[in-house]
């Protein structure tokens, strides 16, 4: 049988790399004879396909781990390579991040190269950085963290909290209050004190005005209390933090006090600084019954508690405590919230009345985190913790 002489005619094939296909074969699409060309050629068209196959895989796996890397470093968005953190501030101190005008956010923007967002919510207490870089967004978080520390220090930024001791739980005590109070306002003899009740309101004669005297500055009766520690809480961490402190010192105040009750007496009147006749502060001042000291180590172990757990200002870590019940005091005045300064009164008449006053002896019931501005139905302050002490705990 003749065989009849096949022509190759060479055409552009579509080849492909397969595991298990000889490296040195190249299948035609286009008819149905396999042609074998060189090694060489073949080994060159199939490892330029491997390399740019293995080349996309990497370029696929470069980028996963750049997400993840992006996402374990807390970025905002990885498209545009920006790069935000929250700050917990505190509606309190949002002024002061943004200065007058917006003078002072503005500037930590352009310096930094930041964007500050600041909540739209009265109840946040966050604001969000937001940079092309992480350093750019952590500079201004320290900027931000430099003017909180230093508002907070200030005298800017007024007290929010207090460990207080109430004493207004006593009728008989705020009835004494309100009776001095009146007695001092109306130009009214010591022994016509009792006719007054507490709807009555005095606002001061003109006598009293003269000597810088009038209602703003009495204690109010229903807030009666001993001051323990004053606080700086400008967030609601810190607030949280705070009321934590004191629900777990319970049993070291109750040993405190060698878990009994305790009691004291108030009796007459002291100045605190100053001059009878430029007063700024009048006390009642306080004495422990037995004088064994179990109150002011009490005290002494909620300062400490508070302290350790960096919710004190360090000038008033420094102070010695000195329990006093305040009767009377000009920074309570609207005239001090006009002027930012506080004034003074003349006092000499008031001590000569009332510089030897019995106002009684009384059981102290617990401590509480009081919040000041703010107060309850009772119309002591709100209280945001308490604990209790001796005498006074509840059998559930």
């Amino acid at each position: 049988m003749e065989q009849k002489n096949v022509n190759s005619i060479w055409r552009p094939v579509a080849t492909k790399a397969s595991a298990c296909e000889d490296r040195g074969t190249v299948q035609g699409m286009g008819g149905s004879t396999s042609s074998t060309v060189s090694n060489d050629h073949v080994m060159k068209v199939a490892t330029e396909a491997i390399d740019a196959i293995a080349k996309s895989a990497t370029s696929s796996s470069q980028l996963q781990d750049n997400v993840e890397n992006r996402v374990l470093r807390g970025d905002s968005s990885v498209s545009s390579e920006k790069h935000s953190i929250s700050v917990q501030v505190g509606a309190s101190l949002f002024p002061f991040i943004k200065g007058q005008w917006g003078s002072t956010q503005k500037r930590i923007e352009e310096e930094m190269g930041v964007k500050i967002i600041m909540p739209t919510s009265k109840d946040d207490d966050f604001i969000s950085i937001e940079g092309i870089s992480i350093d750019s967004v952590n500079s201004a978080s320290e900027r931000i963290q430099d003017i909180i520390d230093e508002s907070v220090n200030s005298r800017n930024v007024d007290y929010s909290h207090f460990i207080s001791i109430p004493l207004a739980i006593h009728p008989e005590l705020v009835k004494k209050l309100i009776n001095f109070e009146h007695s001092i306002l109306g130009n009214v003899s010591y022994k016509d004190r009792s006719t007054y009740t507490d709807s009555n309101e005095v606002e001061g004669t003109t006598d009293t005005k003269d000597l810088g005297i009038d209602k703003s500055i009495f204690t109010r009766p229903k807030t009666f209390h001993l001051t323990v520690l004053m606080l700086k809480l400008w967030n609601k961490e810190r607030i949280k933090t705070a009321t934590e402190v004191l629900q777990s010192i319970s049993s070291k105040v109750m040993e405190a006090l060698d878990n009994r009750p305790l009691s004291i007496r108030l009796k007459g009147l002291e100045l605190m600084k100053g001059s009878l006749a430029k007063a700024r502060v009048l006390y009642a001042p306080v004495e422990e019954i037995g004088s064994e000291g179990r109150l002011l180590r009490a005290c002494q172990v909620i300062i400490d508690a508070y302290v350790e757990a960096g919710l004190v200002l360090e000038r008033d870590a420094k102070h010695k405590l000195k329990l006093h019940a305040t009767v009377m005091n000009t920074r309570y005045s609207q005239r001090t919230t006009w002027k930012r300064t506080a004034y003074s009164f003349d006092a000499r008449g008031i001590f000569e009345q009332y510089g030897s006053e019995d106002w009684g002896q009384y059981l102290i019931h617990e401590a509480h985190l009081s919040q000041i501005f703010s107060f309850d139905e009772n119309g002591y302050y709100h209280c945001c913790a308490s604990i209790p002490f001796p005498g006074n705990v509840q059998v559930e």
